[in-house]
């Protein structure tokens, strides 16, 4: 007699999102007529202490980077001990626009000529730097800051490719917003070197500013499939780094090319790396 077919399991109705432990979505006004939502993840001890403040961490392009963030301060953090508690916030897309739109929009400085033509895109706005950095400066932080316990002191800002060009904005233009910027494999060839080229009117930070700043070995051009087909960002990200420190007084500066890594694959590691540094746990390490 055949063996009776094994029964399957009733799955309850899928659900449309998955909760995130001790994380909260915000919802912010732009008064151009925006609306961006704003994600929050809090420390897992955050409640249990609550004479305490803590540094915050921005990151942008948060559909991708702020789970992958937030895993990290979890899992390499060990609750402080690897890395300092943070409050983790996420930005992403304005509501109503894919994440192309509105980055190539928000973090990006200028209206390009779009040459060469296959590195921009016909469909969507660009130039809006400017506007956004105010949206974060006068809307976004200092609701954060009242809400949450966070030191202000100690804003840490973190992007990858169009985020870290804004990053490259926001240091060039108000570099006071935040006292750390993890710029990974930013993107100043945008515009013909825009950014680069807006260096002799920076503004100096009025505080001392760390500037860690990464490339993957492979963003560079070279005969292979991960190597860059036209933007030398290796070399780019080299000449930047020399233009920051003739800037001299309150910026520290490093670059770090991080080998057998492309640009879609450098930004774990650049995060990782930069969290150990900039924000080092109580100790001892713990490899786990």
């Amino acid at each position: 007699m055949p063996a009776a077919a094994p029964a399957v399991a009733e799955a309850a109705p899928a659900q449309p999102y998955v909760a995130l432990p001790d994380t909260q979505t915000l919802r912010v006004h732009d008064p151009a007529g925006r609306d961006y939502p704003i994600w929050v993840a809090l420390p897992a001890g955050y409640a249990e202490h609550p004479q305490k403040r803590y540094p915050v961490l921005y990151v942008t392009d948060a559909l991708y980077s702020f789970p992958l963030v937030r895993s990290v301060r979890n899992l390499v953090g060990q609750q402080g001990q690897n890395i300092e508690d943070f409050i983790l916030v996420g930005l992403p897309p304005q509501e109503g626009l894919t994440s192309k739109q509105s980055r190539s929009r928000d973090y990006t400085p200028s209206n390009p000529a779009r040459i060469p033509a296959d590195y921009y895109s016909s469909d969507v706005t660009y130039g809006g730097a400017l506007h956004y950095r105010d949206f974060l400066a006068r809307q976004v932080l200092p609701l954060v800051d009242a809400r949450y316990r966070t030191d202000a002191a100690r804003r840490t800002f973190a992007g990858h490719s169009y985020g870290a060009l804004f990053g490259a904005y926001v240091l060039t233009t108000q570099p006071d917003l935040f006292s750390t910027y993890i710029l990974s494999s930013p993107s100043l060839w945008f515009d013909q070197g825009l950014l680069p080229r807006l260096q002799d009117a920076a503004v100096i930070p009025a505080r001392p500013t760390r500037v860690l700043l990464s490339v993957g070995g492979y963003e560079t051009i070279k005969p292979g499939p991960r190597y860059s087909t036209g933007n030398d960002m290796l070399r780019q990200a080299a000449d930047f780094t020399t233009q920051l420190q003739r800037r001299g007084r309150n910026l520290q500066v490093d670059n770090v090319v991080i080998d057998g890594e492309d640009h879609l694959t450098v930004y774990p590691r650049v995060i990782t790396r930069a969290l150990l540094d900039v924000l080092p746990g109580e100790g001892p390490y713990t490899g786990g």
